[in-house]
């Protein structure tokens, strides 16, 4: 099994660390075998390369079985007139490996009820997935541009999506709900937009190939009430490209914080094993305040992981050591800054990733 570690910016490095350590444990008590490359990608390989997605990174993505990404970004290469940016990197992943579903599950653990800003009585039980299409909408339409001179200016963006990147979306959220309990809420802006009525069109006559899912409608901006309102009431959340990614950092905070939370793209491509290919990274960015320092929150980069073992590496047993270690983390008291409260002992990346090996296969 080839696995590609993509570290990146800021924490990214110290994170997938950790998580590299994890999935190499779960393989030697499980008994399978893994190999890891790695490649510079973001703010690094603009600095190196001069380009965010060097051509190298991109053909070692290829052909890997499955890759953990950190994060990219930081300040540094945070200029808004820039033509290279790191972010350019996981729009030439995406692109170039086909992953046009990404999945953020968010599922509230009880030591961390009071963790989160909300009330525990509206968390508790919250476990929802959100399906985002990755690969159209307005983060990839053309054009996209600035014009003019000072005192004239004026910037352009386009949002497009084609019948078939909805479809193949909504079937996606469909198959998955099918594994878990039944439901699918589509979002869009269809009293607006006109990608959005395509959208709801399209979603309305997917849904009728699964009469056995229950289905429902609903308007993004409703969408964000609904989820600080009634978050339990969703099973499977599915949704375009920019609504999702803010609906999910949204959603981040339901789990207390974005240091708990895994994500994984995948797409129709198969790797060797004749499984998905995916690339998982956790949710959070880079944080290049608390780079280096060793206060990072590894969690959601090991249950990044977890997540590759069960969707591209068919390791479902090592995925659930993963979980249930991290679960008894959480329960003995165990906690990185981020997520810390009154009575538990604070540990640093390195420490928490410790404690989670230590935990593996209790």
């Amino acid at each position: 099994m080839k696995i590609l570690l993509l570290p990146g910016d800021g924490i990214g490095p110290e994170v997938v660390a950790q998580a590299q350590k994890v999935v190499d444990a779960c393989a030697s008590r499980c008994g399978f075998h893994v190999e890891f490359d790695d490649a510079v990608i973001g703010g690094a390989a603009i600095d190196a390369f001069g380009i965010g997605l060097p051509d190298g990174a991109l053909r070692l993505a290829q052909a890997s079985d499955a890759i953990l990404l950190g994060a990219v970004g930081g300040p540094k290469w945070d200029d808004p007139k820039a033509t290279v940016r790191p972010e350019q990197a996981l729009l030439g992943l995406r692109k170039g490996l086909e992953l046009f579903a990404n999945l953020r599950p968010v599922q509230v653990i009880p030591e961390l009820l009071d963790a989160a800003p909300l009330k525990p009585e509206i968390l508790r039980g919250v476990d929802l997935v959100v399906v985002r299409e990755l690969t159209g909408g307005i983060y990839f339409g053309k054009p996209s541009e600035r014009r003019g001179e000072p005192g004239d200016r004026s910037a352009v963006d386009t949002l497009v999506y084609a019948e078939h990147e909805v479809e193949r979306l909504m079937r996606s959220a469909f198959e998955l709900a099918r594994q878990r309990r039944n439901k699918v809420t589509s979002v869009d802006k269809a009293n607006i937009l006109s990608t959005s009525r395509l959208w709801r069109e399209v979603a309305e006559e997917v849904r009728r190939d699964y009469p056995d899912v229950a289905y429902e409608n609903v308007l993004v901006d409703a969408m964000a009430m609904h989820l600080l309102r009634r978050p339990r009431d969703f099973d499977v959340i599915a949704t375009e490209n920019m609504f999702g990614d803010i609906l999910t950092d949204e959603a981040s905070m339901l789990a207390g914080s974005m240091g708990m939370l895994p994500s994984a793209s995948i797409g129709d491509e198969k790797n060797g094993l004749g499984l998905p290919r995916g690339l998982y990274e956790p949710i959070h960015g880079s944080a290049p305040d608390i780079a280096g320092k060793d206060l990072a929150n590894p969690l959601a980069a090991i249950l990044s992981a977890a997540m590759m073992l069960r969707y591209s590496l068919g390791q479902s047993t090592a995925a659930a050591m993963i979980e249930a270690a991290v679960a008894q983390t959480m329960r003995d008291g165990l906690r990185t800054a981020d997520i810390v409260q009154t009575g538990t002992t604070t540990l640093g990346c390195a420490a928490m990733g410790a404690a989670v090996l230590e935990r593996l296969g209790a």
